[in-house]
């Protein structure tokens, strides 16, 4: 399959939890300002994200919240990092909220789409996609102590590899993570072709991984001649000595991009999804399961974002490659 094929394959489909959930598009008389958006919703403040329901009885009010973090590493790992914080939104909303591991990008939004999963961390690339396709209102990020926060992509290799350049990559392999993924497809895919005149099929073999972590393994294990990869999960792996620092040669920076972006499914009751909001905002990091995971990155709180300001520089690279936001 073409990467071109392969980018804008988006899954009406996925099976998630070893249940197969489709999407179903209800059809509404009225029209409204949408933009980019589905069609089953509006957009009349221009925050380019759904807007709630004005129909009260279109609200989602489920006695048990599903969460689920980005797909980018071992689950079982997230599922105790992520404890602390879901017992604290489980206190603050009044509902029970089960942590669901989703297995891919693909699976996490249709999950959302279909009205089985309510908040979530969907990572950079997929917000876009998250928001137009499956109703996604990303509210906040994590960032440092200091308010500072995201991640650059990186082309890593491994020493002795022959690869000192990006121009070395031609005729060799580099892995990507996902069609979907911002540091793991689209940002390499758009800045090769603009600085480099390197195109995937035709300068390098492309490979696709599923993960950044089994990117980063696959460099580090000689698999991959090299790799796209967000340096956060690197950073993150390097401490978990899952792999060493002296395994990876990083031969390409970009600039910081924002990082997992958390929300609430548009639909939720307006009361609700303010509870989840609020659980974002008043959680203690200190002494936390969460912040023991990711003071990894060096960072330790939740600050409010916008969708339209923050992810403005990924719309861009998404423009870049042609990518639309329609639901297939």
């Amino acid at each position: 399959m073409s990467i071109r094929k392969l980018f804008f394959a988006a899954p009406l489909a996925a099976l998630v939890g070893g249940a197969l959930l489709f999407a179903t598009v209800p059809t509404y008389a009225q029209e409204c300002p949408r933009g980019t958006l589905d069609e089953r919703f509006c957009d009349r403040d221009g925050d380019l994200v759904a807007d709630a329901p004005t129909d009260s009885s279109q609200w989602a009010d489920p006695d048990t919240l599903i969460f689920a973090y980005t797909p980018v590493e071992d689950p079982a790992v997230y599922r105790e990092a992520w404890a602390d914080f879901l017992t604290h939104m489980e206190k603050v909303t009044g509902k029970k909220v089960q942590f669901f591991p989703v297995q891919s990008n693909a699976a996490q939004i249709e999950a959302m789409r279909s009205g089985r999963l309510h908040v979530a961390g969907f990572n950079t690339g997929s917000n876009p996609l998250a928001v137009n396709c499956a109703g996604f209102v990303p509210f906040t990020i994590m960032a440092a102590p200091d308010g500072s926060f995201g991640y650059e992509m990186e082309i890593i290799t491994y020493p002795g590899s022959g690869i000192e350049k990006v121009e070395d990559i031609k005729g060799r392999t580099l892995a990507f993570t996902s069609p979907t993924s911002n540091s793991g497809f689209k940002a390499p895919s758009a800045l090769l072709k603009a600085d480099f005149d390197m195109v995937a099929e035709r300068d390098f073999e492309p490979a696709f991984s599923g993960k950044h972590d089994n990117s980063v393994l696959g460099v580090a294990n000689k698999d991959y001649d090299a790799a796209s990869i967000a340096n956060s999960v690197k950073a993150r792996m390097i401490k978990r000595d899952v792999v060493k620092e002296s395994d990876l040669k990083v031969i390409y920076t970009s600039q910081t991009f924002p990082t997992t972006g958390y929300g609430y499914a548009y639909n939720l009751k307006p009361e609700l999804a303010q509870k989840v909001k609020e659980s974002f905002e008043t959680f203690n990091w200190e002494g936390s399961s969460l912040k023991k995971e990711f003071e990894k990155n060096g960072e330790g709180q939740f600050i409010p974002i916008t969708y339209k300001g923050h992810w403005e520089v990924i719309r861009k690279i998404d423009a870049a490659n042609d990518v639309s936001y329609a639901c297939k």
